[in-house]
C-alpha cells in the first residue's frame, strides 16, 4: 500500500487544505502527518480543526513515502519555511517522489530551490501578489490556475482548490 505524508504547521495550518485532500487520499492509501511539533501532540488548524502529529519533520524518512504534501495557511510560513523543510523537500525531489503543496506552501518549495523551470501556482490576492514574486524570483513559471501539475510536482492555490488538489494527487498516484 502506498504511503502519503502530509506536512502541516503545529498551529494555524489551513484546515480545508489538510482535511479535504486527506479524506480523499486515506480511502486508498496509508496517510501520516508530520509537523514542527512532536509525535503525539495535536496540531491546531486556523479554523479550529485538530490533527494528530505522527512525527516531527526532522524524523521523516523519505524512503517510507510515495508522496509528500505541504499544507498552507498562515502557520506554514511561521513554522515550515525553514531548513528542516528545505532538506525534506530536496530529498523528496532527489528520490523522484511526488511532491505537492497548496496555498502559500509552494513558496516554501520555491525557497528550497526545487521549482526552477517548473510550472506552479500559489495563493495570491488582488492586493497581495508577493507569493507569485517569490515563485518567479526562485525560477518557477507561475500559472494562474487552481491546480498545476508539472512532472512529479503538484501545486494548488488555496482552500477552494483543496478537493481538486486531492483528486489530482489521487489520480497521479494511481497512474
Amino acid at each position: 500500500m502506498k504511503k502519503i505524508l502530509f506536512v502541516i504547521a503545529k498551529t494555524d495550518f489551513r484546515d480545508e487544505e489538510y482535511f479535504i485532500p486527506k479524506s480523499i487520499l486515506e480511502k486508498e492509501f496509508e496517510v501520516k502527518t508530520a509537523s514542527n511539533g512532536k509525535a503525539g501532540e495535536i496540531a491546531l488548524g486556523f479554523l479550529g480543526g485538530e490533527a494528530n502529529i505522527d512525527l516531527n519533520i526532522k524524523d521523516v524518512n523519505v524512503d517510507d513515502y510515495d508522496a509528500v504534501i505541504f499544507v498552507g495557511g498562515a502557520g506554514a510560513l511561521k513554522n515550515l519555511d525553514n531548513e528542516d523543510s528545505y532538506k525534506l523537500i530536496k530529498e523528496v525531489v532527489g528520490k523522484n517522489k511526488l511532491l505537492c503543496a497548496i496555498c502559500i506552501a509552494p513558496t516554501i518549495l520555491a525557497k528550497a530551490g526545487v521549482l526552477k523551470g517548473k510550472k506552479a501556482t500559489v495563493w495570491h490576492s488582488e492586493i497581495d501578489k508577493s507569493p507569485i514574486k517569490v515563485l518567479e524570483e526562485n525560477g518557477a513559471i507561475f500559472v494562474d490556475e487552481d491546480v498545476v501539475e508539472d512532472e512529479n510536482l503538484i501545486t494548488a492555490n488555496g482552500p477552494k482548490a483543496a478537493e481538486k488538489f486531492g483528486n489530482k494527487i489521487l489520480e497521479k498516484l494511481k497512474s
